[in-house]
């Protein structure tokens, strides 16, 4: 039998938002609302910039919060269970249908470093079913005088979010997209971390009046400020899944040893570097029916978790 490469070596478990860089109550000032995601995002910088092996998980599962956030404020009612089937259970290739597109902006956003330019635009675009015409050809150009100009990263992100809005009032995905690109260039990550989108709908976007309307990008002061709440929160929020998944990921790479399928190494590496795999995989080297037994045998070693609760058409997670 063939063994699976072992894992490399674990990574240094991932740091916590400090108690006091997250807001006990409503905060009503600007400079105390930046003192906050400065705290949190210097935290979530060292996660991010250690790059460690189930990054690629991490990534793609705040993928799905957020494309859950944005089917939401687009009027569906997909949840993040619809959105893996949908993207997960479809034919090779083939399309995801109008929701399960929106995951795919997200996780084009979560796989790829943080350029932007007019083709990749258009793709995203595409992808959340705008038109190419209603203003985005300037895009790429805004964007870069933004990631160059003196800002700091909370202000440049509200700020390309509220242009982009200014532009085209029915585009706040591709607003809350284009954000966390922002951020990601502006701190110098590979990649983007999917952060604002799925707090779009948090207590950090609502006015503090008695109505608690949601505030929205290009309500210039109010909005500077949700952006830095909102980012301490996502920012905290991430760094609760990475602790999970770390320890799940330590389960995983102490059972690899164990594994003599054929096979198993690529299952490995695709989970953690994806949210889901499904049950069904097959490879070069792995039939539908062993996957089927690897992934009984991972579940044994509690190093894997079925994310679907259905007894077919499975799908197994970190």
């Amino acid at each position: 039998m063939i063994r699976a490469e072992p894992l490399p070596a674990a990574s240094p478990s991932p740091p916590r938002v400090p108690a006091w860089a997250l807001p006990a109550g409503p905060v009503e000032h600007e400079t105390d609302a930046a003192f906050f995601v400065g705290a949190a995002l210097n935290s979530l910088d060292f996660s991010v910039s250690s790059e460690p092996t189930w990054a690629g998980a991490w990534r793609q599962r705040l993928a799905l919060k957020c494309a859950a956030a944005a089917v939401r404020l687009a009027g569906r009612s997909e949840d993040e269970a619809a959105l893996r089937d949908a993207w997960y259970l479809r034919p090779a290739d083939g399309d995801p249908g109008p929701a399960g597109r929106i995951l795919a902006a997200w996780r084009q956003l979560a796989s790829r470093p943080p350029a932007i330019d007019a083709e990749r635009v258009a793709e995203v675009v595409e992808l959340l079913g705008l038109r190419w015409d209603d203003g985005f050809a300037d895009l790429p150009g805004a964007v870069d005088d933004l990631i160059r100009s003196g800002r700091p990263a909370p202000f440049a992100v509200a700020a390309v979010a509220s242009r982009i809005v200014s532009v085209s009032p029915g585009a706040e995905l591709l607003a809350w997209w284009c954000a966390d690109l922002v951020l990601a260039q502006k701190l110098r990550w590979l990649r983007p971390v999917p952060l604002l989108m799925a707090k779009v709908f948090s207590p950090a976007f609502r006015t503090s009046d008695d109505r608690g309307k949601r505030i929205r990008p290009g309500e210039q002061k109010e909005f500077e400020r949700a952006v830095c709440l909102a980012l301490a929160q996502g920012a905290d929020d991430a760094l609760r899944l990475a602790a999970d998944l770390s320890r799940r990921a330590g389960r995983l790479a102490a059972v690899v040893p164990k594994l003599r399928a054929k096979g198993a190494g690529e299952v490995v590496k695709k989970l953690l570097d994806d949210d889901a795999v499904p049950g069904s995989l097959t490879t070069k080297t792995l039939s539908r029916f062993g996957a089927r037994r690897l992934f009984e045998r991972l579940q044994t070693f509690e190093a894997v978790r079925e994310l679907s609760g259905r007894d077919s058409f499975r799908l197994f997670g970190l």
